[in-house]
């Protein structure tokens, strides 16, 4: 039997709602338990996400990299990369290999990491390279659809939320508070 030590990393992946609600879950509970956790959020740098706020509430750091993909007037979604949205997440990147490097971190948070590599807003070996710098105590947790199978290999943990039904495809737009 393992001893539940500390220093595995969580992937959450798939179609389906709840990657990053599965990651704040964890977290808050890390917290809960006197750990010191940061999200780096790549691809999310809209100020309308509703969750910085319990952060700050809660004093946990967060970091946010990338262009806004979605329209606060119309709640639409902006699809495509562009040079911006790459330098964005070298931000990220670099963001998350500061907070490696400095090895005071319980619990990490790498929120859209997976989509953003499959994307090409960087590269998988980039990320894995941050990989490979995770301290061996460091709790590292990865979101986003469509992670490249190099993630789920190196993961300790795969989740896949899978979709069956969502109201989005009936034409309900995301809902504040709710969706982000």
């Amino acid at each position: 039997m393992q001893d539940g030590k500390w220093g595995k990393i969580q992937l959450y992946t798939g179609k389906g709602k709840g990657k990053t609600t599965a990651a704040l879950g964890t977290a808050l509970r890390a917290h809960a338990k006197g750990k010191k956790v940061a999200f780096v959020y790549f691809d999310k740098g809209g100020a309308h996400y509703s969750e910085a706020k319990i952060l700050d509430d809660l004093g946990i750091d967060y970091y946010r990299t990338g262009l806004d993909r979605i329209n606060p007037e119309t709640n639409k979604f902006r699809f495509g990369v562009t040079e911006a949205d790459k330098k964005e997440g070298q931000k990220g990147l670099a963001k998350a290999r500061e907070l490696m490097e400095r090895g005071d971190v319980d619990v990490l948070v790498l929120d859209e990491v997976n989509i953003s590599a499959n994307l090409g807003i960087f590269s998988e070996e980039e990320v894995l390279e941050i990989v490979k710098m995770k301290p061996a105590n460091m709790e590292l947790i990865m979101t986003g659809r469509d992670a490249p199978q190099s993630f789920m290999d190196a993961a300790d943990l795969v989740t896949e939320m899978k979709l069956i039904k969502h109201y989005f495809y009936g034409g309900e737009l995301a809902r504040d508070g709710l969706d982000f």
